[in-house]
C-alpha cells in the first residue's frame, strides 16, 4: 500500500474515533443533565458557584467579558437544551476563566429555540435580566436547575426565582422587559436557521485570523474551543 492511501487511512480512522468521542460525550451530558430533578422555584441551586464563575467579569446585554476583546465566541443555544446545559457546566467554565477572564475573549449568548415553546419565554427573561447586567447570571442559573424538557417547568414563578438567584434588582422592570423581548428571540431563532444550523448549543467565532463570522458547530471539548479560539486571533 502507497504512501497516501495509508495517510488517507489513518486520518479517516481519526475521524472516525473523534466522532465516536463526541458522540459519547454528548450522550453522556444528556444524561446527567436531563434527570428532572430541577424546576423546582423553591429551590434555586447553584447560585455560589456561578457567582465565583462570573466574578468581575463585565457584562453588556448577552455579552460576557470585555467589550473590546479581540476574539468574540457567539453561542446559540436553548434554556430548555440538556446538552447546552452539559455545556455550561463542563465546556465553557475554563474558556470563562481564562481568555474570557483575561479580556482576550468575549463571550455571547443568542437564542436559538428548538426545543418547544416554553423556550421562548425562557430566553426572552434571560434578555430581561441582561438589561440589568445579570443576563449571564441568569443563563447559567437556569442551565442548573432544569426538569425535564417541555415538562411545563418554566413557569412564571420559576422564571423569577432565577431572576432574583441572578441578582436581578428590579423585577417589576424584569417583567415588563422579558414580555416584550420575545420578538428577539424569535429573530435570532430564524437567524440561526438561516445559518443553517439545527441543533444547539452550536458556536461561531470572529477575530483578526478569521474571515468573518465562522461556523464551529458544536464543540467536542474546550480544547476543540480553545483551538478555535488561537486561530481567531
Amino acid at each position: 500500500m502507497s504512501a497516501e492511501p495509508e495517510r488517507r487511512q489513518r486520518l479517516l480512522q481519526m475521524a472516525a474515533g473523534a466522532a465516536f468521542l463526541a458522540l459519547a460525550m454528548v450522550l453522556v451530558l444528556i444524561i446527567v443533565n436531563s434527570s428532572g430533578s430541577g424546576g423546582d422555584p423553591e429551590h434555586i441551586e447553584g447560585k455560589a458557584g456561578v457567582d465565583r464563575l462570573l466574578a468581575a467579569i463585565p457584562q453588556q446585554g448577552m455579552v460576557l467579558g470585555d467589550p473590546k476583546a479581540p476574539v468574540t465566541l457567539i453561542e446559540f443555544g436553548d434554556l430548555q437544551c440538556p446538552v447546552c446545559a452539559g455545556y455550561a457546566r463542563e465546556i465553557l467554565p475554563p474558556i470563562i476563566e481564562n481568555p474570557v477572564k483575561k479580556g482576550e475573549v468575549k463571550l455571547e449568548f443568542r437564542n436559538f429555540t428548538i426545543i418547544g415553546e416554553e423556550s421562548v419565554p425562557a430566553g426572552a427573561a434571560a434578555l430581561a435580566a441582561g438589561e440589568q447586567g445579570r443576563g449571564w447570571h441568569y443563563i447559567e442559573l437556569f442551565y442548573r436547575n432544569q426538569a425535564a424538557e417541555r415538562s411545563g417547568y418554566v413557569t412564571d414563578e420559576f422564571m423569577e426565582a432565577v431572576a432574583i438567584a441572578a441578582g436581578v434588582e428590579n423585577l417589576g422592570k424584569w417583567n415588563q422587559d422579558r414580555r416584550r423581548r420575545t420578538d428577539e428571540v424569535e429573530k435570532t431563532t430564524e437567524a440561526a436557521k438561516q445559518l443553517g444550523f439545527s441543533g444547539t448549543p452550536t458556536f461561531l467565532v470572529n477575530g483578526p485570523g478569521t474571515k468573518g463570522l465562522e461556523p464551529l458547530g458544536t464543540p467536542e471539548s474546550t480544547g476543540a474551543l480553545e483551538e478555535a479560539i488561537e486561530a481567531a486571533r
